[in-house]
């Protein structure tokens, strides 16, 4: 199973959680596990309570960890400005694996699954799940 995402960039961050409770619903696997996977070096995918000031105040620190505007090695070799996408996507890891019980997704109240792309422009980003029954 897979979705695709239009993506703004630049720390944009996208609740996926409806769209995956959704899919691991229509697997009918009662228990399991789900692996959320995307393909690529720029982008992640965690767990967050999606609310507006700690979005804000997660891009706020990411800024502070890994600046968007320093010259990093990376930039100097390729020259596309993104060396801070590609550190920041390993420290957020671009997968998460969730259990399933009784055909519904686990997680915290204050939970949500949210995709991160840290890329310097705009994509269109692929979101893979791997659904495994018990």
């Amino acid at each position: 199973m897979h979705f695709t995402l239009s993506t703004n960039g630049f720390c944009d961050i996208i609740n996926i959680t409806d769209k995956v409770e959704s899919l691991v619903e229509k697997s009918n696997v009662k228990d399991g596990i789900v692996l959320i996977f995307s393909p690529g070096s720029t982008c992640g995918i965690t767990m967050i309570e999606y609310e507006e000031g700690v979005i804000e105040d997660l891009k706020e620190i990411l800024d502070k960890i890994i600046p968007p505007h320093k010259n990093y090695k990376h930039c100097q070799k390729w020259g596309d400005c993104n060396g801070f996408s590609h550190l920041r996507g390993a420290i957020i890891p671009p997968s998460l694996t969730l259990p399933i019980e009784n055909g519904r997704l686990i997680h915290g109240i204050w939970q949500q699954i949210v995709f991160i792309d840290f890329d310097n422009r705009q994509r269109e980003r692929e979101v893979i799940l791997k659904i495994i029954k018990e």
